[in-house]
């Protein structure tokens, strides 16, 4: 494979944040989204934390956050499994991180339950995300967390 005439490292910073964005207009959309905007929406996901992962600054929290994106997104489309795997994956990634990335990562397993129709399982991440979620000191930060959770009966 040949060299790029551009700097790729420069591609991945602007290709993770763009993707990331463009991503979160489709979730957004909520139940507007044709068949095709939802794969649209999955590819975007996928494609943003792989270019994440290949940039030179990459933190853990940005992998956390990616793979969170990617486990809501396969929520959103209604596949447990998929979503399941990267909620996994944002909770290894949050070790070490503050309560809101912890939180999220056991909001987002709590979620991938409810789709599962696992209740227990559902539970137990929904308890831990509460638990975890009082520790975050800021308070719309700890408000946002609250709304979403509330969403997962």
């Amino acid at each position: 494979m040949s060299q790029p005439t551009f700097n790729l490292n420069e591609a991945h910073e602007y290709f993770s944040a763009e993707l990331f964005n463009t991503t979160w207009e489709y979730i957004e959309q909520a139940d507007e989204r044709s068949a095709e905007e939802e794969m649209a929406m999955l590819h975007l996901a996928v494609a943003s934390l792989w270019h994440w992962s290949q940039r030179k600054d990459v933190k853990p929290q940005n992998l956390c956050v990616g793979c969170w994106q990617v486990s809501r997104v396969y929520n959103l489309l209604r596949q447990p499994d998929n979503a399941r795997t990267y909620g996994l994956l944002a909770l290894k990634h949050a070790e070490g991180l503050d309560a809101f990335f912890n939180a999220y990562a056991y909001e987002t397993l709590a979620r991938a339950e409810m789709q599962a129709g696992n209740r227990k399982g559902m539970t137990g991440y929904l308890e831990q995300a509460k638990k975890i979620g009082a520790l975050i000191e800021d308070q719309e930060d700890k408000q946002l967390l609250l709304k979403d959770l509330a969403t997962i009966k």
